[in-house]
């Protein structure tokens, strides 16, 4: 495929150090989607605040992605920039701020992530009223499915589309809803949709079991494994590091090491972009090495780390996989 100007720029001035990382894992990532191989992407810390669908959902319409894990956050928060974008504040000065203008923001219904502040009634409470009746719909009926199945509900009911304020094709979970791309949410009681959840379980309202859980999903994952491991296998690109990353990349020594399937092949790419320092024995800051010992990577797995600002690398490793 030819490349466009990004793509040329990054193959022309990236040639050492992180830059040669960078174009390195896209050409490998490139490679095994040429050859057959089908690849997941994991989101962790708040690459949907980051808006990183402006990239990531058009990797998803050309099919360059076959399955997604996120924590919830970034679930629920490309759905959040969709119908409240207007609302956003951002705050270029926020290493300055004192914890009394801290206060002042949360006064005004503004929770900080890093520059750029969610608006709470806009966001959080303007998804809440439509997501609760689903949640309360499929609780009568003795219904249940996972976390990202709602969204897909909600998304699909256009319910909501009235206030949607960006672009449709910047968002990567319109697009991934419109692929039906199955998404993985390990921990997703961690997130504002989910202690919304759990307050209604609280008051007695629903059932916690309408909810599907993580152990669902990874029983889900480990059926969906081996049916899309054969041939080239399956790749993994990490961005960031967490639950997103480890609760999926597990799914390969749980059936290996625990249900003895040794038939199960390991992922054949692995890909993370981190500015974890590698140390203190935290899972995002291990190399990819230390995985082999997990049974989680092959000794030749292509393995790539670029050590780096994941909004700034993610978007220009999409941009070279699209040939922009």
């Amino acid at each position: 495929m030819s490349k466009g100007p990004v793509s040329q720029f990054i193959q022309h001035h990236y040639r050492h150090f992180n830059a040669a990382a960078l174009v390195d894992a896209a050409k490998g990532y490139e490679q095994h989607l040429l050859e057959g191989g089908k690849m997941m992407v994991t989101l962790a810390g708040a690459m949907s605040t980051a808006e990183l669908g402006v990239s990531f959902a058009e990797m998803i319409r050309q099919g360059k992605v076959d399955i997604i894990s996120c924590t919830g956050a970034n679930l629920e928060e490309d759905i959040m920039n969709l119908v409240a974008h207007t609302h956003y504040k951002r705050v270029p000065n926020y290493r300055d701020l004192t914890p009394q203008q801290e206060w002042e923001l949360l006064e005004q219904g503004l929770n900080r992530v890093t520059d750029t502040c969610i608006p709470e009634e806009e966001a959080f409470r303007r998804i809440q009223q439509h997501i609760v009746k689903l949640w309360k719909d499929a609780d009568a009926s003795g219904e249940r499915y996972f976390p990202h199945e709602f969204m897909y509900q909600l998304l699909k009911s256009e319910v909501m589309k009235p206030d949607y304020e960006i672009d449709v094709k910047d968002s990567w979970m319109i697009a991934a809803m419109e692929r039906n791309l199955p998404i993985i949410v390990g921990g997703w009681e961690d997130s504002t949709m989910g202690n919304i959840f759990a307050s209604y379980i609280i008051k007695g309202e629903m059932k916690a079991t309408t909810m599907k859980s993580g152990i669902e999903y990874m029983v889900w994952l480990s059926e969906w494994y081996r049916q899309n491991s054969g041939g080239k296998g399956v790749g993994f690109f990490q961005i960031g590091g967490g639950i997103a990353g480890d609760f999926p990349i597990c799914v390969v020594p749980m059936m290996y090491q625990d249900l003895e399937w040794h038939d199960v092949p390991f992922w054949s790419y692995f890909c993370q972009i981190s500015d974890s320092t590698t140390s203190y024995g935290s899972y995002s800051g291990a190399v990819p090495n230390e995985k082999i010992t997990w049974g989680k990577l092959d000794i030749h797995t292509p393995k790539f780390i670029v050590e780096s600002d994941a909004t700034i690398i993610a978007p220009l490793i999409f941009a070279y996989i699209l040939g922009w």
